[in-house]
């Protein structure tokens, strides 16, 4: 049920429940198993928001002035790792 829950959240919902599983794991008060469990929820919503962003990314476009037309361009990520 949780894994049908996870798939429907928006970026916004799935952060606030990361954020809320780091506060329990920082508390300390959960027993392994019950800490192993919320960490394991924790990467999995972890890996939808990673999702969502990528998605969100290959949507972005930039709308460009180009005289007195307006067009639009699709947004190319650069590298400046070195």
């Amino acid at each position: 049920m949780a894994e049908k829950k996870e798939k429907n959240l928006n970026f916004e919902e799935a952060i606030k429940d990361l954020e809320k599983i780091a506060s329990e794991l920082e508390k300390g008060d959960l027993d392994l198993e019950a800490s192993v469990s919320k960490f394991e929820e924790g990467m999995e919503l972890s890996k939808k928001c990673n999702s969502l962003l990528e998605n969100a990314e290959k949507r972005i476009s930039i709308l460009l002035k180009d005289g007195d037309t307006i067009k639009e361009e699709n947004f190319i990520q650069e590298d400046n790792e070195e």
